[in-house]
């Protein structure tokens, strides 16, 4: 298969099936729109912008915030999958713009502590339709951020909350909350969404798989002798030692990464040009009704991304020293929740305002808003205030 890049034609070609900014469906609250930004810009301008998008910086990717420096959080994952997003998009004659938004918005809904903190809150809200993030990411840009005079959220367009609702494919038992919104301001859950949001979610793919690698490997985790055996990546490992003999163990492992994203950026880029070629969709919506993806990896790339997952989950996400971060995090999260939920009281004034009474749906729904929106920080914190005795405030 031919993965060479096309030549590139400039920022603005869009091929027939990009999503065109000047043929977007709108916002639910209509806007003017100005002149020297696309909507989609605006969308990604916003998000930047937003409370839960800083954020990101303090809220955990595997590791808590405090455990190190150098390894990744929220924040630099989701720039990471906006340049992997942008650059594939530019590949593919698609929108740029809003393939980068849908890459930084596509985290907003995380709690903290990871997945340890989302098993929590969803194991606590099971009675009232349980936790989703990426609902609580839809919630987030809908709903609760709270910057503009004229609307709640951000008012983005139709097409980003599109990607953002089912990044992954069609949603036919939506969580809770996208299914209610949805009755007001249609989303075609049933429907694929477009080929941007579709690199969007491969880029997230991608770098994660990649970055927890490199994560796991700083952390000692794992050793790079624990990778030879891993698909594609041991094969970019001994092709990094013959071409670079006696490179430093730091460079050794950067130059894997690189080469390990570059393979799957390309076979990515390689297989969605031979299924776009195929199918020859003649517009955005054409994509969505494909009745398929159309971006995608080689069958011989997804055994290797799913090799690699398998000996991450085996040597890094169930390794003691994160699975005893993991289990403090979830009674951590589980004793907020609890006692939040029965005493709103111990909220702050602005949240008390908008609590229902004692254990109610309604106080258990604003708990796990006020939750998720923290950072591994501020939850560390308001659980030392609200348990231990010496704490003040």
């Amino acid at each position: 298969m031919d993965t060479t890049p096309a030549p590139s034609r400039g920022p603005h070609f869009l091929a027939p099936y990009a999503v065109r900014p000047d043929a977007s469906r709108g916002r639910l609250i209509a806007e003017a729109e100005p002149s020297s930004r696309s909507p989609f810009q605006r969308d990604r301008d916003r998000v930047i912008h937003c409370a839960a998008f800083r954020r990101l910086k303090y809220k955990t990717q595997v590791f808590v915030y405090h455990e190190g420096d150098y390894y990744r959080t929220r924040l630099t994952h989701s720039l990471e999958v906006a340049q992997i997003a942008r650059s594939i998009a530019r590949e593919l004659a698609l929108n740029e713009d809003l393939a980068e938004a849908l890459a930084l918005a596509h985290d907003l809904g995380h709690p903290p502590f990871g997945h340890a903190g989302e098993d929590a809150l969803n194991h606590a809200m099971q009675p009232h339709g349980g936790f989703d993030h990426n609902a609580q990411s839809l919630r987030v840009v809908t709903q609760l951020e709270t910057r503009y005079a004229a609307f709640d959220g951000l008012n983005l367009t139709w097409e980003t909350l599109e990607g953002l609702a089912k990044h992954n494919g069609p949603l036919h038992r939506p969580p809770a909350y996208i299914a209610d919104y949805c009755v007001r301001h249609d989303l075609e859950l049933d429907t694929w969404p477009s080929a941007e949001a579709q690199v969007a979610a491969l880029s997230d793919d991608i770098a994660y798989n990649n970055h927890d690698l490199d994560d796991g490997l700083r952390a000692g985790l794992f050793a790079t002798e624990d990778l030879r055996e891993v698909p594609l990546v041991g094969e970019m490992l001994a092709a990094v030692e013959r071409a670079h003999p006696g490179l430093a163990r730091d460079r050794l492992i950067h130059e894997t990464i690189r080469r390990v994203i570059n393979a799957m950026v390309n076979d990515l880029v390689g297989e969605s040009r031979r299924r776009l070629k195929e199918a020859a969709p003649a517009s955005a919506d054409t994509v969505r009704r494909h009745g398929a993806p159309l971006i995608g990896f080689s069958v011989a790339m997804r055994r290797n991304d799913r090799a690699i997952k398998d000996f991450l989950f085996a040597h890094m996400y169930r390794h003691y020293r994160v699975n005893r971060m993991t289990s403090k995090a979830r009674r951590l999260v589980g004793d907020l929740f609890r006692l939040l939920v029965s005493e709103p009281n111990c909220l702050p004034p602005d949240w008390q305002r908008a609590a229902g009474p004692p254990d109610s749906e309604q106080t258990a729904r604003l708990v796990a808003d006020y939750i998720a929106g923290m950072t591994d920080r501020f939850a560390h914190e308001e659980h030392r205030r609200l348990f231990d005795l010496q704490a003040t405030g």
